[in-house]
C-alpha cells in the first residue's frame, strides 16, 4: 500500500460518492467504501484460509477467508481480486465468479477501529499453492469446505466478523462451493461495475 492508494467511498444504495485515502480511512468513523472478499478453492473443494498480519490495523492476526482487498478507483472489481490474490498469495487467478453481489457489513473492533465496507464475495478456483507475502498474511491452510462451515457455525473455528456473515449466505448456495451458481454482475452496486 503506497500514501496516495485510495478506496471508493459509497452511499447506502452503493453509488460511488468520492474517494479517501486508504492509509487514513479505517478509524472510529470509518465511513462506508468499496471492498470485496474472496473465497480461493482447490480441486478438491477445499477452501484456501488465511491468517491476517499481525500489524494489520484491522483484525490483526486472525483467521479469515482467502483474500479480501479494495478496488483502485475506476479499477474492475474482478482486476482487484486478481490483483490481491497475486499480492497477498501469489496466486494467478484463472477465472473470478462473483458470488454475493451486494453483501454489506459493519464491525467495530474492541480498540473502537470500525470496518464499515459494501463487500461484494467472489470464488477462484486455482492449481497451486499460496507463496503468502508476510506484509499481509502470517499463515494459510487448506480446510475442507464442509469442515470450515461446521468449525465456524459451531464456534469452534474463530474467523473475522465479515467471514462470518457470509458463510450463512454462502451455505445457502448449496453444498458443494465448486457447483454454486455465478451472480449476475448487474446485481453488483453501480460503484463496483
Amino acid at each position: 500500500m503506497t500514501p496516495q492508494e485510495h478506496v471508493v467511498l459509497v452511499d447506502a444504495e452503493g453509488n460511488a460518492i468520492g474517494t479517501a485515502p486508504k492509509a487514513v480511512v479505517h478509524g472510529p468513523e470509518t465511513p462506508l467504501h468499496l471492498a470485496f472478499s474472496s473465497y480461493v478453492f482447490d480441486g478438491q473443494g477445499r477452501v484456501l484460509l488465511t491468517r491476517r498480519a499481525s500489524h494489520k490495523i484491522t483484525w490483526p492476526g486472525v483467521w479469515t477467508n482467502s483474500c479480501c482487498g479494495h478496488p483502485l478507483p475506476g479499477e474492475p472489481m474482478a482486476e482487484a481480486v486478481t490483483r490481491r490474490l497475486s499480492h497477498e498469495l501469489g496466486l494467478s487467478a484463472g477465472g473470478v465468479d462473483l458470488l454475493l453481489p451486494r453483501f454489506s457489513y459493519r464491525a467495530v473492533m474492541d480498540s473502537g477501529i470500525v470496518e464499515h465496507e459494501l463487500c461484494p464475495v467472489y470464488r477462484v478456483v486455482v492449481g497451486s499453492d499460496a507463496a503468502p507475502n508476510p506484509d499481509e498474511v502470517d499463515d494459510v491452510r487448506w480446510m475442507p469446505w464442509k469442515e470450515f462451515v461446521d468449525g465456524v457455525l459451531a464456534h469452534r473455528l474463530a474467523v473475522s466478523p465479515w467471514c462470518r456473515e457470509q458463510l450463512p449466505q454462502l451455505v445457502e448456495l448449496g453444498a458443494d462451493p465448486l457447483g454454486w451458481p455465478v451472480a449476475d454482475p448487474a446485481e453488483l452496486p453501480a460503484a463496483a461495475r
